[in-house]
């Protein structure tokens, strides 16, 4: 009974353990924040934050973000402590300045480039002998790794990844590879499948594009942002890790409205278009670029107005700024229905309804296409749409302003 009693204690106090490991990790080594906002993570009983400095304490206490100009602009470090005694994590903290964007919601096209090869699949070949064969196989390398680097020479497209092959005359070949971050290796012998070819049996990629909505301009830096999504690999389903892109003007050829379990979208095409501007980053909060100069008469700009924080959102009515069938943007209207206050890690902060008729009647609600379109509340605005729900197409998601915004200052 005792020994029963003993395990019992052991594996609760073994899960209790394991739910603040999970607390503590979940808790982001670094963050910035608008000046006067409050750092907010998510914790539990006896986790605490202390500041290491007396100047940035504001950013641990609630405080009106309309009127508190007064929290220093810089970088701290917050302690993470457990029951105020034992020091688990610090939290680099950025404190920046609010900032005001030009909204601009005009559909556009987007070309990039990865930084490598991606992989996007495997199939087995056959080799000049007529034996079909898997050179990859137990090589470790997979769908979604990214190739950078065969022998001494750098990956940098699949044109230099063939020409590597060919060049190699079938001899084994040490390949260096990325997968979530973490450099690998491995080898693999090319067979020769002519008198000219050798392969590896590996489908690769090294470019994309689309259309998709530039968000907005931000006069103060020249940078953009748009989509409010990353860019991900249609055959992986992976964030695609890019080297450079182009953002362009793009005409719009049709729209195909949304149905419940549909999602509609807008057909475009990007060809013989003018660049609007260079895309430096690409993450799961949209992408983010360098307006070319002479490109800000292309683009039909709004009245510059403040970014919102998400303390400054309220439930009810908004308005979401988007072009349809290559007209200029225009304002139609929406309805929040609840915001996520607390979510810091990823682009379904608010959730939307579209209320305005006309909008409904030329696309169904929210379509692939408009993610991107500028999200505008009192005049302020607070973020752009992601997502649509795929059973109810009037209703989807908002990333909040205030999060693109501090993943844009990480371009620059």
């Amino acid at each position: 009974m005792k020994k029963r009693l003993f395990i019992a204690f052991l594996l609760c106090l073994l899960f209790i353990m394991y739910i603040y490991i999970c607390a503590i990790d979940a808790i982001p080594s670094n963050a910035i924040l608008f000046q006067g906002e409050e750092l907010k993570v998510k914790t539990i009983f006896g986790i605490n934050l202390k500041s290491k400095s007396q100047d940035y304490q504001a950013i641990l206490t609630s405080s009106s973000v309309k009127d508190d100009n007064s929290q220093k602009i810089g970088s701290t470090t917050v302690e993470v402590n457990l029951f105020d005694k034992f020091k688990v994590k610090e939290v680099g903290v950025s404190v920046i300045e609010r900032t005001s964007v030009i909204p601009v919601g005009q559909i556009s096209g987007l070309k990039i480039y990865t930084s490598g090869v991606l992989v996007v699949g495997m199939s087995e070949i056959r080799g000049t002998n007529n034996q079909k064969c898997k050179p990859y196989e137990n090589s470790g390398i997979k769908e979604g790794d990214m190739i950078v680097e065969i022998g001494d020479t750098e990956i940098t497209n699949t044109n230099k990844l063939v020409e590597v092959i060919n060049k190699s005359k079938g001899k084994e070949l040490d390949i260096v590879y990325l997968r979530d971050g973490e450099t690998l290796e491995c080898s693999i012998t090319p067979v020769k499948t002519s008198e000219t070819e050798y392969k590896l049996g590996l489908w690769v990629r090294d470019s994309a594009a689309g259309i998709g909505t530039m968000t907005y301009y931000e006069p103060s830096t020249g940078y953009f942002a748009a989509l409010g999504h990353g860019i991900t690999d249609v055959d992986t389903g992976e964030l695609l890790n890019i080297s450079n892109g182009e953002f362009i003007t793009s005409r719009v050829l049709s729209i195909i409205k949304g149905k419940e379990g549909l999602p509609g979208k807008i057909q475009g095409a990007i060809d013989n278009q003018t660049k609007l501007g260079t895309i430096l980053k690409n993450s799961n909060l949209g992408i983010y670029g360098k307006i070319d100069e002479g490109a800000l008469d292309k683009i039909g700009l709004t009245k510059e107005m403040e970014v919102a924080t998400r303390n400054e959102i309220s439930l009810g009515e908004a308005k979401i700024l988007c072009s349809l069938d290559g007209e200029t943007p225009k304002e139609y209207a929406i309805e929040i229905e609840k915001i996520y206050i607390n979510n810091n890690y990823d682009n379904k902060s608010i959730l939307i309804k579209v209320k305005d008729e006309e909008l409904i009647q030329k696309t169904g609600g929210i379509v692939q296409g408009m993610s991107g379109s500028p999200v505008i509340q009192n005049g302020k605005f607070i973020g752009a749409v992601t997502n649509v729900l795929v059973n109810s197409p009037t209703k989807g998601y908002a990333v909040f302003g205030d999060l693109m915004i501090k993943e844009m200052r990480s371009v620059n």
